[in-house]
């Protein structure tokens, strides 16, 4: 199902792979050939070296697809240099299985914006900041705090 075009760059079509199989599909078997063994991983609560951050990596793909068992990840723009590439997405879908609490039925629509180091078509070292905030609020899991 991944809509990645032969005419980007490596770094992009990794990038595309990783949102498309594996956060959209939910397929982690994807982390171990976008991945390198040795990742380094820098993003809150997945921040970790070598076989944890790999680890990381595939838990959050399974706790994303658990909430959000619809949601599709769209790469809305990316910028390279070097071996960095930095790219902002856009995840929607419905929160349809639990997320702090019983599922919601609550659409979302959040960013995240990734930087990424690939080398040798492997993503080395990634830094994450998915927008938290609102799947919190529009999953109504703020509201229910107050």
């Amino acid at each position: 199902m991944s809509n990645f075009s032969s005419d980007r760059s490596p770094a992009y079509v990794v990038m595309q792979r990783i949102f498309d199989e594996g956060f959209t599909e939910g397929d982690t078997a994807v982390v171990d050939e976008v991945c390198s063994p040795d990742l380094i991983e820098h993003q809150f609560g997945l921040a970790g070296v070598g076989g944890d951050a790999v680890r990381h990596v595939k838990a959050a793909i399974e706790d994303v697809h658990r909430a959000f068992p619809d949601i599709v990840f769209t790469v809305e723009d990316a910028v390279e240099s070097g071996d960095t590439i930095w790219v902002r997405v856009r995840g929607r879908g419905t929160a349809s299985g639990p997320y702090f609490g019983p599922p919601s039925g609550n659409a979302i629509d959040i960013t995240v914006i990734d930087i990424a180091r690939v080398v040798d078509g492997r993503i080395v070292e990634h830094w994450g900041v998915p927008d938290r905030f609102a799947a919190l609020a529009q999953t109504g899991v703020l509201a229910r705090l107050s």
